[in-house]
């Protein structure tokens, strides 16, 4: 099995510390609405964990909430709120969104203002080793001090150095970041040796990765947008904290969705909130879409695109819908060969698209095998646990323009009857009648199947 590492720029063996696996995952900023980008990344590492799972491994997934930040001050104070309660009803509906995405929870979810304590004993840490300063009652990383600075974001301190703006008269280099910022007027904050203040958003998932991962970590993830500063801050201070290395054993990150050729962020006011996406569509069409490209890849929304995972979930959910032969000397469909398929492309890291493909022609085979009369339930087994592998759960759509499933059967029972007494016109009118209900009916060498159409 291979992984993409940021660090390394390339694909390496995957070798973590036990076969417990520790995962970090950054997490949403609680001011807003989850958007479809939140989705993406969350889906991504939640396949990643489910297939370590598959795999044989057991997985220990760490992700933080930030419900201390200048957004969440600025958006609550126009609000007239507290930001504690801005922060927990986002975070509220963040659980929401992602549990209807299918998402399984992690194991832990620290938030900022519960880790105070372990964010100022690494700040402490760092300053009797030199590795901080404190100005104006702030205190400050230096950069210049950790030798390997930048080679998570593949960028040297001479380039950075030379397009920054961030001079301020406070800190000792441009590049030095914040550890700990002075408390404004009006503003939350908490008592500190450097006076009132709050964490930066740095040292936050520095904190919770070591409080609850320990000080090395086999798995650290988040959008590409995190490169830098957020993970190349996080291993500074952390590796300069512990005195040990590496901080992450393999640091990877997804692609952004975009729109437009633009990143969706909410600064372009171009966002499409998960609650929207689900109105409309349903978790498995969602993932399908999301899963379709590969997870390092930019991702492109569009109604097209949607639209067309709607219909490929339609196909991956027909092939369960065949009545499998009941003649026990039939031939049995081997899906074996489309599973080692399956488990190549994910092992070669975690590739989702290719992964989905051996899905597609795993359902033509299941698909061809009914129409031969060929035993493919086994085959509809594999598909259903693969699938599964992804977080997609291939439950047909309900359709409210019919009542019970029952009733369904029924009609095709009584369509079957007809036919058989060469009720042409009944049995026809009855499968109109149907599909222009939305169910479709097939007519197999095994009997008639139905399902619901988009």
């Amino acid at each position: 099995m291979r992984v993409f590492n940021t660090l390394s720029g390339r694909k390496e063996d995957f070798h973590p510390h036990s076969e417990a696996v520790t995962m970090y995952v950054c997490g949403i900023t609680a001011y807003d609405e989850s958007h479809i980008g939140h989705a993406m990344t969350y889906i991504i590492f939640d396949v990643i964990k489910r297939y370590l799972r598959f795999k044989g491994y057991k997985v220990k997934h760490v992700q933080n909430f930030t419900d201390i930040d200048d957004k969440i001050i600025e958006r609550a104070n126009q609000l007239g709120i507290p930001p504690s309660e801005l922060t927990n009803k986002y975070i509220d509906q963040y659980f929401a969104d992602m549990d209807a995405l299918n998402i399984e929870r992690a194991d832990v979810y620290p938030r900022a203002t519960e880790e105070i304590p372990k964010i100022m004993e690494i700040i402490q840490g760092l300053l009797a080793q030199g590795y901080a300063y404190e100005s104006e009652g702030s205190v400050y990383f230096r950069v210049r001090d950790f030798s390997s600075y930048g080679e998570l974001s593949h960028r040297n301190l001479g380039d950075m150095i030379s397009k920054t703006n961030a001079y301020e008269e406070k800190k000792e280099y441009p590049l030095d970041f914040v550890l700990w910022k002075a408390s404004k007027p009006g503003e939350p904050f908490w008592e500190s040796p450097w006076g009132r203040g709050r964490p930066g958003w740095h040292i936050e998932c520095s904190a919770m990765a070591l409080k609850h991962l320990g000080n090395s970590i086999d798995i650290h993830g988040g959008g590409q947008d995190l490169v830098f500063p957020h993970h190349e801050n996080e291993i500074a201070q952390s590796e300069s904290f512990t005195q040990e290395a590496p901080f992450v054993r393999y640091w990877l990150h997804n692609g952004l969705m975009q729109q437009d050729k633009q990143k969706m962020s909410k600064s372009t006011g171009n966002l499409v909130s998960v609650k929207d996406m689900l109105n409309r569509l349903d978790s498995d069409a969602i993932r399908l879409f999301i899963l379709s490209s590969h997870y390092r890849s930019p991702l492109t929304y569009s109604e097209e695109a949607l639209e067309a995972s709607e219909r490929g979930m339609e196909r991956l959910r027909s092939a369960l819908t065949h009545q499998a032969s009941a003649d026990e000397e039939v031939s049995v469909l081997n899906a074996e060969p489309l599973e080692q398929k399956f488990i190549e492309a994910m092992d070669d890291g975690f590739n989702t698209a290719q992964a989905i493909a051996a899905l597609f022609e795993l359902t033509r085979e299941i698909n061809r095998g009914a129409e031969q009369g060929i035993n493919i339930t086994e085959a509809q087994h594999t598909l259903l646990k693969l699938a599964g592998i992804l977080g997609l759960t291939l439950k047909q759509k309900p359709n409210p323009m019919l009542g019970s499933e029952s009733f369904i059967r029924l009609l095709v029972s009584v369509r079957d009857d007809l036919r058989h007494n060469r009720q042409w016109q009944l049995a026809d009118e009855i499968r109109e009648r149907l599909a222009d209900s939305g169910i479709i009916l097939e007519d197999t060498p095994q009997g008639t199947i139905w399902k619901y159409k988009r």
